[in-house]
């Protein structure tokens, strides 16, 4: 309901408003598990699928309006829930947090680093971008 309902019934309440503007962007946010699985996750795994996936279709149907309609998958990052992950699994945070960082940038994502890919993707420096899922990871699928 959260990770796919939700969404869906955001952007559909945002179009009348960029319909009325003649255009706009939507940037809505998946997860690299839309591209790989994770134990225990099968859920969330396809609910965030199912965003890209929406991300297309809502950009094939609203592109005609000059309404772009993209995603940003990130992989994990330093948050709240991430932390919460680890202390549902018993681990201990550090320990955690350092696992999430073997990538090829080697380092944890930060907030900043989700909210620079969505500023790119609602700026006009990609006007001509849209239906896209832009993985921001620091190359974990890689």
């Amino acid at each position: 309901a959260v990770n796919l309902d939700a969404v869906f019934h955001l952007m559909r309440a945002a179009l009348p408003a960029l319909q009325e503007r003649g255009g706009g962007s939507i940037v809505v946010v998946g997860s690299i598990a839309a591209f790989k699985g994770f134990p225990n996750h099968a859920a969330y795994c396809a609910s965030k699928g199912a965003v890209v996936n929406l991300t297309r279709a809502m950009a094939i149907d609203h592109g005609p309006q000059g309404i772009r309609v993209n995603c940003v998958c990130p992989g994990d990052t330093d948050t709240g829930m991430l932390r919460e992950e680890a202390r549902q699994l018993g681990e201990p945070e550090a320990a955690f947090l350092a696992g999430a960082a073997d990538r090829p940038l080697a380092r944890i994502g930060t907030p900043g680093d989700i909210a620079r890919a969505m500023l790119f993707l609602v700026s006009e420096a990609s006007g001509w971008v849209t239906g896209t899922t832009l993985v921001v990871d620091g190359g974990g699928l890689a």
